[in-house]
Protein backbone atom coordinates (compact mmCIF):
# COMPACT_ATOMS: atom_id res chain seq x y z
CA UNK A 1 0.00 0.00 0.00
CA UNK A 2 1.27 3.48 -0.89
CA UNK A 3 0.25 5.70 2.02
CA UNK A 4 2.08 8.95 1.30
CA UNK A 5 4.04 10.52 -1.54
CA UNK A 6 6.36 13.50 -1.41
CA UNK A 7 8.18 15.04 -4.35
CA UNK A 8 7.90 17.82 -6.89
CA UNK A 9 4.60 18.81 -8.43
CA UNK A 10 5.21 18.74 -12.19
CA UNK A 11 1.68 18.70 -13.62
CA UNK A 12 -1.68 19.97 -12.42
CA UNK A 13 -4.71 19.41 -14.65
CA UNK A 14 -7.67 18.92 -12.31
CA UNK A 15 -8.45 16.35 -11.14
CA UNK A 16 -5.15 14.81 -12.32
CA UNK A 17 -1.76 15.57 -10.76
CA UNK A 18 1.71 14.28 -11.53
CA UNK A 19 4.30 14.23 -8.75
CA UNK A 20 7.95 13.50 -9.55
CA UNK A 21 9.50 11.36 -6.83
CA UNK A 22 13.19 10.59 -7.49
CA UNK A 23 12.67 10.51 -11.25
CA UNK A 24 9.39 8.56 -11.22
CA UNK A 25 6.25 10.51 -12.09
CA UNK A 26 3.21 9.34 -10.13
CA UNK A 27 -0.20 10.11 -11.66
CA UNK A 28 -2.61 10.95 -8.86
CA UNK A 29 -6.27 11.92 -8.92
CA UNK A 30 -7.28 14.38 -6.23
CA UNK A 31 -10.42 16.20 -5.11
CA UNK A 32 -10.59 19.91 -5.78
CA UNK A 33 -10.31 20.66 -2.05
CA UNK A 34 -6.80 19.18 -2.19
CA UNK A 35 -5.89 20.78 -5.51
CA UNK A 36 -6.78 24.26 -4.19
CA UNK A 37 -4.29 23.72 -1.36
CA UNK A 38 -1.39 22.82 -3.65
CA UNK A 39 1.57 25.06 -4.47
CA UNK A 40 2.47 26.08 -8.00
CA UNK A 41 4.19 23.75 -10.49
CA UNK A 42 7.82 22.80 -9.72
CA UNK A 43 7.33 23.22 -5.96
CA UNK A 44 7.67 20.43 -3.37
CA UNK A 45 4.48 18.75 -2.26
CA UNK A 46 3.42 15.87 0.01
CA UNK A 47 0.09 14.05 -0.18
CA UNK A 48 -1.57 11.25 1.76
CA UNK A 49 -2.63 8.61 -0.73
CA UNK A 50 -5.12 5.81 -1.26
CA UNK A 51 -4.32 3.04 -3.75
CA UNK A 52 -7.30 1.45 -5.50
CA UNK A 53 -6.48 -1.86 -7.16
CA UNK A 54 -8.73 -2.92 -10.03
CA UNK A 55 -8.46 -5.72 -12.58
CA UNK A 56 -7.45 -3.26 -15.30
CA UNK A 57 -5.54 -0.60 -13.35
CA UNK A 58 -3.93 0.54 -10.12
CA UNK A 59 -5.24 4.04 -9.37
CA UNK A 60 -3.71 6.44 -6.87
CA UNK A 61 -5.73 9.14 -5.11
CA UNK A 62 -4.14 12.00 -3.17
CA UNK A 63 -5.31 14.13 -0.24
CA UNK A 64 -4.00 17.17 1.59
CA UNK A 65 -4.79 15.71 5.03
CA UNK A 66 -5.29 12.37 6.75
CA UNK A 67 -8.83 13.44 7.68
CA UNK A 68 -9.72 14.03 4.04
CA UNK A 69 -8.36 10.61 3.10
CA UNK A 70 -10.28 9.00 5.97
CA UNK A 71 -13.52 10.59 4.75
CA UNK A 72 -12.80 9.37 1.21
CA UNK A 73 -12.36 5.83 2.54
CA UNK A 74 -15.54 6.09 4.60
CA UNK A 75 -17.46 7.22 1.53
CA UNK A 76 -16.23 4.17 -0.39
CA UNK A 77 -17.86 1.90 2.21
CA UNK A 78 -21.30 3.35 1.46
CA UNK A 79 -23.27 1.17 -0.94
CA UNK A 80 -23.36 2.73 -4.40
CA UNK A 81 -20.41 5.08 -3.85
CA UNK A 82 -17.27 4.46 -5.89
CA UNK A 83 -14.02 6.36 -6.18
CA UNK A 84 -15.37 8.75 -8.83
CA UNK A 85 -18.39 9.73 -6.76
CA UNK A 86 -16.28 10.08 -3.62
CA UNK A 87 -14.00 12.49 -5.51
CA UNK A 88 -17.03 14.46 -6.70
CA UNK A 89 -18.35 14.79 -3.16
CA UNK A 90 -14.99 15.92 -1.77
CA UNK A 91 -14.60 18.34 -4.67
CA UNK A 92 -18.02 19.88 -4.15
CA UNK A 93 -17.76 20.53 -0.42
CA UNK A 94 -15.33 20.49 2.47
CA UNK A 95 -15.46 17.83 5.19
CA UNK A 96 -17.12 20.38 7.51
CA UNK A 97 -19.78 21.16 4.90
CA UNK A 98 -20.37 17.46 4.31
CA UNK A 99 -20.75 16.87 8.06
CA UNK A 100 -23.26 19.74 8.25
CA UNK A 101 -25.27 18.23 5.37
CA UNK A 102 -25.37 14.84 7.07
CA UNK A 103 -26.44 16.25 10.46
CA UNK A 104 -29.11 18.44 8.84
CA UNK A 105 -30.38 15.63 6.59
CA UNK A 106 -29.70 18.02 3.71
CA UNK A 107 -30.02 15.54 0.86
CA UNK A 108 -30.90 18.37 -1.56
CA UNK A 109 -27.38 19.77 -1.36
CA UNK A 110 -25.86 16.33 -1.84
CA UNK A 111 -28.04 15.57 -4.89
CA UNK A 112 -26.86 18.85 -6.47
CA UNK A 113 -23.52 17.07 -7.04
CA UNK A 114 -23.26 15.20 -10.38
CA UNK A 115 -24.05 11.50 -10.11
CA UNK A 116 -25.43 11.67 -6.56
CA UNK A 117 -29.06 10.55 -6.67
CA UNK A 118 -31.67 10.83 -3.95
CA UNK A 119 -31.24 7.24 -2.71
CA UNK A 120 -27.46 7.58 -2.54
CA UNK A 121 -27.77 10.88 -0.67
CA UNK A 122 -30.11 9.26 1.83
CA UNK A 123 -27.68 6.35 2.32
CA UNK A 124 -24.83 8.80 2.90
CA UNK A 125 -26.84 10.56 5.61
CA UNK A 126 -27.93 7.34 7.34
CA UNK A 127 -24.65 5.43 7.15
CA UNK A 128 -22.26 8.26 8.01
CA UNK A 129 -24.27 10.20 10.60
CA UNK A 130 -22.52 8.55 13.56
CA UNK A 131 -19.03 8.76 12.02
CA UNK A 132 -18.93 12.04 10.16
CA UNK A 133 -17.67 14.14 13.08
CA UNK A 134 -14.37 12.24 12.95
CA UNK A 135 -13.71 13.78 9.55
CA UNK A 136 -14.85 17.33 10.23
CA UNK A 137 -12.43 20.11 11.05
CA UNK A 138 -10.66 20.06 7.69
CA UNK A 139 -10.24 23.74 6.91
CA UNK A 140 -11.19 24.71 3.36
CA UNK A 141 -7.92 25.48 1.58
CA UNK A 142 -7.33 28.91 0.13
CA UNK A 143 -7.34 29.32 -3.62
CA UNK A 144 -4.05 29.68 -5.39
CA UNK A 145 -3.19 32.90 -7.26
CA UNK A 146 -2.99 32.76 -11.03
CA UNK A 147 0.35 31.54 -12.28
CA UNK A 148 2.40 34.03 -14.27
CA UNK A 149 1.74 33.73 -17.98
CA UNK A 150 -1.54 31.83 -17.57
CA UNK A 151 -3.60 32.11 -20.75
CA UNK A 152 -7.28 32.59 -19.77
CA UNK A 153 -8.51 30.58 -22.75
CA UNK A 154 -6.32 27.63 -21.79
CA UNK A 155 -7.42 27.87 -18.16
CA UNK A 156 -11.07 27.83 -19.23
CA UNK A 157 -10.50 24.78 -21.43
CA UNK A 158 -8.70 23.00 -18.60
CA UNK A 159 -11.56 23.88 -16.25
CA UNK A 160 -14.10 22.40 -18.67
CA UNK A 161 -11.99 19.21 -18.91
CA UNK A 162 -11.73 19.07 -15.12
CA UNK A 163 -15.50 19.38 -14.66
CA UNK A 164 -16.09 16.65 -17.24
CA UNK A 165 -13.65 14.40 -15.35
CA UNK A 166 -15.68 15.09 -12.20
CA UNK A 167 -18.83 13.81 -13.88
CA UNK A 168 -20.46 16.86 -15.45
CA UNK A 169 -21.83 16.57 -19.00
CA UNK A 170 -19.57 18.28 -21.57
CA UNK A 171 -22.21 20.78 -22.69
CA UNK A 172 -23.06 21.67 -19.07
CA UNK A 173 -19.39 22.03 -18.11
CA UNK A 174 -18.78 24.37 -21.03
CA UNK A 175 -21.87 26.43 -20.24
CA UNK A 176 -20.97 26.79 -16.56
CA UNK A 177 -17.41 27.90 -17.32
CA UNK A 178 -18.31 30.37 -20.05
CA UNK A 179 -20.95 31.95 -17.83
CA UNK A 180 -18.10 33.24 -15.66
CA UNK A 181 -15.67 36.07 -16.25
CA UNK A 182 -12.55 33.88 -16.36
CA UNK A 183 -10.07 36.64 -17.17
CA UNK A 184 -6.83 36.03 -15.25
CA UNK A 185 -8.22 33.01 -13.33
CA UNK A 186 -6.51 29.62 -13.08
CA UNK A 187 -8.43 26.50 -14.01
CA UNK A 188 -8.63 25.58 -10.31
CA UNK A 189 -10.17 28.93 -9.45
CA UNK A 190 -12.70 28.62 -12.28
CA UNK A 191 -13.75 25.15 -11.10
CA UNK A 192 -14.07 26.45 -7.53
CA UNK A 193 -16.42 29.23 -8.68
CA UNK A 194 -18.50 26.84 -10.78
CA UNK A 195 -18.90 24.37 -7.92
CA UNK A 196 -19.81 27.16 -5.50
CA UNK A 197 -22.45 28.51 -7.90
CA UNK A 198 -24.09 25.11 -8.39
CA UNK A 199 -24.59 24.17 -4.76
CA UNK A 200 -27.90 25.26 -3.22
CA UNK A 201 -27.57 27.76 -0.38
Amino acid sequence: MIGRISGTLIEKKPPLLVIDCHGVGYEIEAPMTTIWALPEIDHPVALYTHLAVRDDAHLLYGFASESERALFRALLKVNGVGTKMALVILSGMTADEFAACVHANDTARLTALPGVGKKTAERLVVELRDRVDHFAGVAPPAGQPAAPGTVPGDAAADAVSGLIALGYKPQDASRYVHALDCDGMTSEAIIREVLKSLLPR
